[in-house]
């Protein structure tokens, strides 16, 4: 695998498309584009089935996005693919669009180039509001910063990594680093695709097939990977030090032979969410960065008949992992909603998300106020906010797994499971933090 920089690139001219993602019509799925759902929720326990009342659904009237939505490390931007405009039964083309989210009003900005992009594009934003998009030519990993320009979009080639395939993984808390995951069977390559003096750089070859990425630092320093070994065996999330030449120390390993996946940190308390196997079969837990204390796996993480996976951590609460908020994306027959948990709450709260949630995006503020964007027929560009729900009060008499209050694998009681409420968006100066004492 080799990597050419293109120096000097020059920003293209393009046609700029109505900045409306979508119009109010029932506009038809670009070719090639993949559904929306669970997709970011595998091996989570239980198909679809019932669920409870009251998840939003989809807004009918939107294309389904081939990738995700994504955000900077701070929200304050974010990047996506979207439709341009066109009547039903029309072929739509695919464009990226940023979406500006730390005014005083979210906007989005359409950014399309002289030709549609692919479906498999990738797009993530920088801190300094470029969007970095990836696209597949051949058997080479293309890679440009776009930017607004007047009334065009302009574009600065940055170079290209001649591979297969390659993942962008988020992007890196330092706001100008973007890195990308090329896996093999017996070696994955790291590279650094953008923020580099000469284009994309190779970081590290790290041994096995390596998926995942989760930063766990504010500097951009530490990375944690999901690593098989060449040759099969379980899969564990190993931590890789990019200012010592890629040097890869083991993270996790909970069993042995258990698959231990990291899927959420947070730098400020050390929270880590876990998905494993340990237990017997896959389940959503939470440690603490550095602790000896072991893995917990609550049971109210593990509802029936719906698929669980955070995507979000409440920052700034040092020191207190327990207290920390985590946003959940529930999966089920009806579509996705909002889950909210506490360590220290040990309840499941289930929120109705808003219509045209990008779902599995979102972030939290330090007071507890969790912002999720959205876009719908009435709105093209648009923030729900919503306050974190207490935890106060007496927790419901559950037992664990074998019927005490925890197992053996550490399991611990849930709370009841309330049905979804819409919250009505809160201002950030009247949204305290509420929290309980911690259990015993």
């Amino acid at each position: 695998m080799t990597a050419c920089a293109i120096e000097g690139g020059t920003a293209g001219a393009a046609t700029t498309a109505d900045p409306g993602p979508e119009d109010s019509g029932e506009p038809e799925e670009p070719v090639g584009a993949e559904s929306a759902g669970a997709e970011g929720a595998a091996g989570a326990e239980g198909a679809a089935g019932a669920v409870p009342a009251g998840p939003a659904t989809p807004w009918a009237g939107a294309p389904r996005a081939p990738g995700t939505f994504t955000l900077t490390a701070d929200g304050a931007y974010g990047a996506r693919l979207t439709a341009a405009p066109g009547a039903p039964g029309e072929q739509r083309a695919w464009y990226p669009e940023r979406w500006t989210l730390d005014g005083p009003e979210p906007y989005a900005v359409p950014l399309p180039l002289h030709q549609p992009e692919e479906p498999d594009a990738q797009v993530v934003p920088l801190a300094d509001g470029r969007v970095l998009i990836r696209r597949r030519v051949a058997d080479r990993q293309m890679f440009s910063l776009l930017y607004p320009t007047g009334p065009a979009t302009g574009e600065l080639a940055l170079g290209a990594v001649e591979c297969d395939g390659m993942t962008l993984l988020p992007p890196s808390p330092d706001g100008s680093s973007v890195y990308g995951l090329s896996a093999g069977d017996h070696s994955s390559l790291l590279w650094l695709v953008a923020g580099g003096a000469f284009g994309p750089e190779l970081v590290a070859e790290i041994p096995g097939h390596c998926s995942g990425g989760v930063w766990l630092d504010r500097a951009g320093r530490m990375l944690a990977l999901d690593r098989q070994l060449p040759g099969g065996g379980p899969v564990k999330a190993v931590a890789v030090d990019l200012e010592r030449n890629g040097e890869v120390t083991p993270l996790l390993q909970i069993a042995p032979s258990s698959d231990d996946r990291l899927l959420l940190a947070d730098p400020d308390s050390g929270l880590l969410l876990i998905r494993s196997d340990a237990p017997g079969h896959d389940r959503l837990g939470w440690g603490v960065l550095g602790s000896c204390l072991p893995v917990r796996f609550p049971e109210c993480l593990r509802p029936a008949d719906v698929a669980v996976t955070p995507f979000a951590v409440q920052p700034g609460q040092m020191l207190m992992p327990e207290s920390c908020a985590v946003a959940l994306r529930i999966d089920g027959a009806a579509g996705s909603w909002v889950g909210v948990w506490r360590p220290q709450g040990r309840r499941l709260h289930q929120l109705a998300a808003p219509e045209g949630w990008s779902a599995g995006a979102g972030y939290w503020s330090r007071d507890g106020v969790l912002h999720l964007p959205y876009a719908n027929a009435a709105t093209p560009c648009a923030v729900a906010r919503f306050e974190a729900p207490g935890d106060d009060g007496p927790l419901p008499e559950t037992g664990g797994t074998d019927g005490t209050d925890s197992d053996a694998s550490g399991t611990e009681p849930s709370g009841a499971v309330t049905p979804p409420v819409v919250c009505k968006p809160v201002p950030l100066g009247q949204a305290p933090l509420h929290r309980a004492a911690p259990p015993d």
